[in-house]
């Protein structure tokens, strides 16, 4: 079974540019429910990195992405599967099945 690193960075508020948006921690939430469901054929490890409490134990690429944050180059909540960025901001379900298409080659089978 293939492993896919779920990573969502994020923050206790609101994202200014995300109004309406559901909050990061929402969004984990979510997307640890709809992901094994509609590819249980992986195995997904989940892990949720708050952008202003958790500085330790932080590898370079996750600071990488904490820093564009910071710096308004990309938005919480931010998702990356297996260290590669997927989206930001106000997540939607259509560009991550089109990662899971293109990384896996596999397609939601659910509706």
């Amino acid at each position: 079974m293939t492993k896919v690193s779920v990573v969502v960075y994020g923050a206790e508020t609101v994202c200014a540019s995300c109004v309406n948006a559901p909050s990061a921690r929402n969004t984990y939430d979510w997307l640890q429910t709809l992901l094994p469901k509609k590819y249980p054929e992986l195995n997904f490890v989940f892990t949720y990195i708050d952008i202003h409490n958790d500085t330790d134990n932080l590898t370079d690429h996750d600071e990488q992405f904490i820093e564009q944050i910071n710096n308004d180059e990309l938005f919480y909540p931010l998702i990356t599967m297996n260290d590669a960025y997927v989206a930001d901001g106000y997540i939607q379900l259509k560009p991550l099945k089109r990662y899971m298409t293109e990384t896996f080659g596999i397609t939601d089978t659910t509706n």
